[in-house]
Protein backbone atom coordinates (compact mmCIF):
# COMPACT_ATOMS: atom_id res chain seq x y z
CA UNK A 1 0.00 0.00 0.00
CA UNK A 2 1.57 3.25 -1.21
CA UNK A 3 0.25 7.07 -0.35
CA UNK A 4 -0.18 9.48 -3.58
CA UNK A 5 -0.74 12.76 -3.88
CA UNK A 6 -3.37 13.50 -6.88
CA UNK A 7 -2.97 16.10 -8.84
CA UNK A 8 -5.66 18.06 -11.04
CA UNK A 9 -3.98 16.98 -14.18
CA UNK A 10 -4.84 13.68 -13.54
CA UNK A 11 -8.63 14.12 -12.15
CA UNK A 12 -8.80 16.23 -15.42
CA UNK A 13 -7.25 13.40 -17.46
CA UNK A 14 -9.40 10.58 -15.95
CA UNK A 15 -12.80 12.56 -16.47
CA UNK A 16 -12.31 14.70 -20.09
CA UNK A 17 -12.16 12.00 -22.71
CA UNK A 18 -10.09 14.40 -25.32
CA UNK A 19 -7.55 14.36 -22.94
CA UNK A 20 -4.15 13.06 -24.31
CA UNK A 21 -3.79 11.26 -20.92
CA UNK A 22 -6.94 9.79 -20.04
CA UNK A 23 -6.57 6.51 -21.32
CA UNK A 24 -3.76 6.49 -18.54
CA UNK A 25 -5.28 8.07 -16.08
CA UNK A 26 -8.24 5.47 -16.44
CA UNK A 27 -6.24 2.50 -15.70
CA UNK A 28 -4.22 3.81 -13.01
CA UNK A 29 -6.81 5.18 -10.83
CA UNK A 30 -8.19 1.66 -10.60
CA UNK A 31 -5.32 0.32 -10.23
CA UNK A 32 -4.60 2.45 -7.43
CA UNK A 33 -7.56 1.97 -5.70
CA UNK A 34 -7.76 -1.97 -6.07
CA UNK A 35 -3.52 -1.92 -4.22
CA UNK A 36 -5.55 0.16 -1.13
CA UNK A 37 -3.75 3.01 -2.10
CA UNK A 38 -4.12 6.19 0.35
CA UNK A 39 -4.80 8.99 -1.78
CA UNK A 40 -4.84 12.41 -1.15
CA UNK A 41 -5.12 15.73 -2.68
CA UNK A 42 -5.67 19.36 -1.19
CA UNK A 43 -8.78 21.74 -0.71
CA UNK A 44 -6.56 24.39 -3.45
CA UNK A 45 -6.23 21.11 -5.97
CA UNK A 46 -9.83 20.56 -5.58
CA UNK A 47 -10.48 24.11 -5.92
CA UNK A 48 -8.75 23.91 -9.43
CA UNK A 49 -10.02 21.00 -10.66
CA UNK A 50 -13.14 22.51 -10.14
CA UNK A 51 -12.39 25.42 -12.07
CA UNK A 52 -11.17 24.12 -14.77
CA UNK A 53 -14.02 21.37 -15.57
CA UNK A 54 -16.30 24.44 -15.01
CA UNK A 55 -14.30 26.42 -18.16
CA UNK A 56 -13.47 23.60 -20.19
CA UNK A 57 -16.32 20.64 -19.76
CA UNK A 58 -19.22 22.76 -18.14
CA UNK A 59 -21.12 23.04 -15.04
CA UNK A 60 -22.52 19.25 -14.51
CA UNK A 61 -19.02 18.20 -15.03
CA UNK A 62 -17.43 20.24 -12.49
CA UNK A 63 -20.28 19.57 -10.03
CA UNK A 64 -20.63 15.62 -10.66
CA UNK A 65 -16.50 15.66 -9.77
CA UNK A 66 -16.89 17.19 -6.22
CA UNK A 67 -20.28 15.12 -5.39
CA UNK A 68 -17.93 11.90 -6.29
CA UNK A 69 -15.18 13.42 -4.69
CA UNK A 70 -16.61 13.79 -1.62
CA UNK A 71 -18.42 10.30 -1.71
CA UNK A 72 -14.74 8.70 -2.06
CA UNK A 73 -12.33 7.60 0.25
CA UNK A 74 -10.10 10.69 -1.30
CA UNK A 75 -8.21 11.70 1.72
CA UNK A 76 -8.47 16.08 1.97
CA UNK A 77 -5.87 17.55 3.09
CA UNK A 78 -6.56 21.17 3.86
CA UNK A 79 -3.67 23.76 2.87
CA UNK A 80 -2.33 25.28 6.07
CA UNK A 81 -0.68 29.00 6.57
CA UNK A 82 2.50 27.00 7.17
CA UNK A 83 2.27 25.56 3.89
CA UNK A 84 1.41 28.68 1.97
CA UNK A 85 4.62 30.07 3.21
CA UNK A 86 6.38 26.84 2.60
CA UNK A 87 5.19 27.50 -0.75
CA UNK A 88 5.70 31.09 -1.34
CA UNK A 89 9.81 30.27 -0.57
CA UNK A 90 9.54 27.17 -3.35
CA UNK A 91 8.53 29.67 -5.54
CA UNK A 92 11.12 31.69 -4.47
CA UNK A 93 13.84 29.50 -5.22
CA UNK A 94 12.63 28.12 -7.88
CA UNK A 95 12.65 30.82 -10.07
CA UNK A 96 13.80 29.21 -13.28
CA UNK A 97 10.41 27.14 -13.20
CA UNK A 98 7.08 27.88 -14.38
CA UNK A 99 5.48 26.54 -10.85
CA UNK A 100 1.89 27.49 -9.56
CA UNK A 101 0.81 28.72 -6.56
CA UNK A 102 -1.28 25.79 -6.28
CA UNK A 103 1.78 22.98 -7.38
CA UNK A 104 4.09 24.64 -4.46
CA UNK A 105 1.38 24.59 -1.93
CA UNK A 106 1.08 20.79 -2.99
CA UNK A 107 4.74 20.20 -2.92
CA UNK A 108 4.58 21.92 0.53
CA UNK A 109 1.70 19.54 1.81
CA UNK A 110 3.58 16.41 0.47
CA UNK A 111 6.62 17.03 1.83
CA UNK A 112 5.14 18.00 5.31
CA UNK A 113 3.12 14.16 4.80
CA UNK A 114 6.02 12.65 3.68
CA UNK A 115 4.25 11.67 0.43
CA UNK A 116 7.22 10.62 -2.29
CA UNK A 117 4.91 9.52 -4.82
CA UNK A 118 2.24 11.79 -7.04
CA UNK A 119 -0.53 11.02 -9.65
CA UNK A 120 0.19 14.02 -12.19
CA UNK A 121 0.37 14.66 -15.94
CA UNK A 122 2.70 18.02 -14.80
CA UNK A 123 6.06 17.55 -15.35
CA UNK A 124 6.56 20.19 -12.34
CA UNK A 125 6.18 17.06 -9.44
CA UNK A 126 9.22 15.42 -11.14
CA UNK A 127 11.12 18.53 -11.53
CA UNK A 128 10.30 18.68 -7.74
CA UNK A 129 12.31 15.45 -6.99
CA UNK A 130 8.61 13.78 -6.49
CA UNK A 131 8.19 9.87 -7.92
CA UNK A 132 5.52 9.86 -10.60
CA UNK A 133 2.84 7.16 -10.67
CA UNK A 134 2.02 5.79 -13.83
Amino acid sequence: MSRVFVDTSAYYAFLDRTDTSHTSAQSIFPKLLSDGSDLFTTNFVLAETHALLLNRIGRDAAMRFLDTFFQSTMILIRVTEADETTAREILRASSDKEYSYTDTTSFAVMDRLHIKEALTYDHHFAQQGYSIVN
